[in-house]
């Protein structure tokens, strides 16, 4: 494919028409990019409100909710730029400066995909992603380097990081055309970290770049604690094994999170008295050992 941009700006909406709007008004925009919101089927045609409200916007409506590597994997097919920068809906940017991330991009053939600061919207703006950790293979646990802290300019030095962060990362269409499209079983959750995998099988290095800055609201659509980010967690951290550990750690990692995290989230919800958690987590079971995937919406 021809690139006509130089940039393609990708987002998902479900049911976030007010962010996605507040995203859309805090990029300057030029000749040399593009943006294209995937409207994932929310329950009012919100890709038109938003093609009529923002001409210069490129809007997809998708008869039903494809998840976030669905909805991105839609953007990605339709994009016509040499550089994909795929945010969430509920970010914003207080300095548009993707260019930095670019430069970093071309300075390495390898380098196939950065990531920005990203800091929370709200308060003080707590730093919540520069870089992450590696998964330990039995817990499948990490931390994102910096989470909760202030911002002081102690993460201001670029390096290379194990996975991106799904709320933004610009990658390369040359390297996307090698390595696939996102997974789509998951979903929700756990995605970007097997697409971060997939990256580094195919010889391609990520990379955490301060130089540009997203300020993310955070689950605006699922809840921080909600049975369907419960249901999700639950399965997608077991496919996450399945999909890509070997050996004994893979059965090590399957005995810690159905022998071990599963009972005690299911006390800990039992003794909260949270019902629809407990069928959470359940559910996630249940569905993860009939591999049930891919579009599957958990309902409570």
């Amino acid at each position: 494919m021809q690139n006509e941009y130089k940039l393609s700006i990708i987002t998902v909406n479900y049911n976030g028409l007010k962010d996605t709007c507040a995203l859309i008004e805090s990029i300057p925009f030029n000749d040399n990019m593009e943006m294209i919101v995937i409207d994932n089927a929310s329950k009012q045609d919100e890709a038109s409100i938003i093609a009529q409200r923002y001409q210069y916007i490129k809007t997809i409506r998708t008869e039903k909710n494809l998840g976030f590597a669905g909805g991105n994997n839609v953007g990605i097919k339709k994009a016509k730029g040499k550089y994909l920068f795929l945010v969430n809906n509920d970010t914003i940017f207080k300095e548009f400066k993707t260019e930095s991330l670019i430069e970093r991009l071309e300075s390495s053939p390898t380098i196939g995909i950065v990531c920005p600061k990203i800091r929370f919207a709200w308060g003080t703006n707590p730093i919540q992603y520069a870089g992450y950790t590696p998964l330990f293979r039995i817990t499948v646990r990490n931390r994102a380097i910096g989470f909760g802290e202030e911002d002081k300019g102690q993460y201001d030095i670029a390096h290379p990081t194990p996975y991106a962060h799904g709320a933004a990362m610009l990658i390369k269409r040359e390297a996307i055309d090698k390595v696939g499209l996102m997974p789509e079983d998951y979903f929700l959750y756990y995605e970007e970290i097997d697409w971060s995998m997939m990256f580094t099988k195919a010889s391609y290095e990520i990379w955490y770049d301060s130089a540009c800055t997203v300020y993310h609201k955070e689950s605006q659509s699922t809840g921080q604690a909600s049975p369907l980010r419960t249901y999700y967690i639950t399965r997608n951290r077991l496919l996450l094994v399945k999909r890509n550990w070997q050996g004994i750690y893979k059965y090590l990692a399957y005995c810690y999170l159905i022998c071990l995290v599963a009972p005690r989230d299911l006390l800990k919800y039992a003794f909260k008295g949270k019902v629809n958690h407990i069928k959470a987590v359940n559910n996630g079971l249940y569905d993860f050992c009939l591999s049930k995937y891919s579009s599957i919406n958990y309902k409570q």
